[in-house]
């Protein structure tokens, strides 16, 4: 299995673009899929420079509601025309930062129609490949809810990502986790995959969204690390770059940054 990041915050390989987002495109010998598409069409771009056909793609997996990992999906529905996209039903619900600013997602029913489906139970979308959409909140320090608003119907409330799902992918007897913002929190995530699957921590990829986090949550994320031992971090976008740093030197688990354009290989 290959995994591509499209798109990061962070671009230092020649030829690509950078934005604030979030996009991977993952290959199997079965299946193409791409998981999120940042926040434009830059995406798009990125992908015809490191030779990947969108066109090929099978699926396309929306993590949460938010624009900067929803922002290429009209892009890529041009780009695109057989893909199924898979997300929860709230992704389309209004998103606000600060009860002030939007930062969710339009929804287009022309656009969509006969292609989107919505997914609440696990659902194999490859040999390998689960997109994971229940994450019980089993540390609530362990979460990422500040500022953020939603309404589902009722007005606006706390917005605590009913519409966040990740990836899983199990082999050699380790599930291995791509993430976007983990809103839900990573600690969280890593308990569903593990509770889904009774198997140890592989690699995970993503952002753990630790940019502005609080020392409660970095220190509760930095010791289940340590005591669970993943084979490695791919760390990325909202985790910060200092944060990045932090669990790189203090949790004795091989890590890299994620940059735009880097390849991973999962075997």
């Amino acid at each position: 299995m290959k995994i591509v990041t499209l798109i990061e915050n962070l671009a230092n390989r020649s030829g690509l673009i950078a934005e604030h987002g979030l996009s991977f495109y993952i290959e199997t010998d079965k299946s193409k899929i791409i998981f999120d598409t940042g926040q434009s069409s830059l995406f798009l771009n990125n992908a015809k420079k490191l030779n990947i056909n969108i066109e090929d793609v099978d699926a396309l997996v929306l993590s949460h509601g938010h624009f900067d990992h929803t922002g290429g999906l009209y892009p890529f529905l041009e780009a695109n025309k057989k893909a199924k996209i898979f997300c929860k039903k709230g992704l389309f619900n209004l998103k606000l930062k600060d009860k002030i600013k939007f930062i969710g997602t339009l929804k287009d029913e022309k656009k969509l129609e006969d292609r989107l489906v919505y997914v609440d139970t696990v659902k194999q979308i490859d040999e390998h490949i689960f997109i994971m959409p229940n994450i019980p909140i089993k540390y609530q320090a362990d979460t990422n809810f500040d500022n953020f608003f939603t309404d589902e119907g009722m007005g606006l409330v706390i917005d605590r990502f009913e519409d966040e799902l990740f990836l899983a992918f199990n082999n050699n007897n380790k599930v291995n986790i791509l993430t976007a913002c983990s809103h839900r929190g990573i600690t969280n995530i890593c308990e569903a995959a593990h509770n889904q699957f009774n198997m140890q921590l592989g690699t995970i990829i993503g952002g753990f969204h630790l940019k502005n986090c609080s020392t409660e949550q970095y220190l509760h994320i930095s010791h289940y690390f340590r005591m669970h031992k993943p084979k490695s971090l791919g760390i990325c976008h909202c985790t910060g770059i200092e944060r990045y740093s932090d669990l790189r030197n203090e949790c004795d688990i091989h890590s890299f940054y994620n940059d735009t354009g880097n390849i991973i290989n999962i075997v």
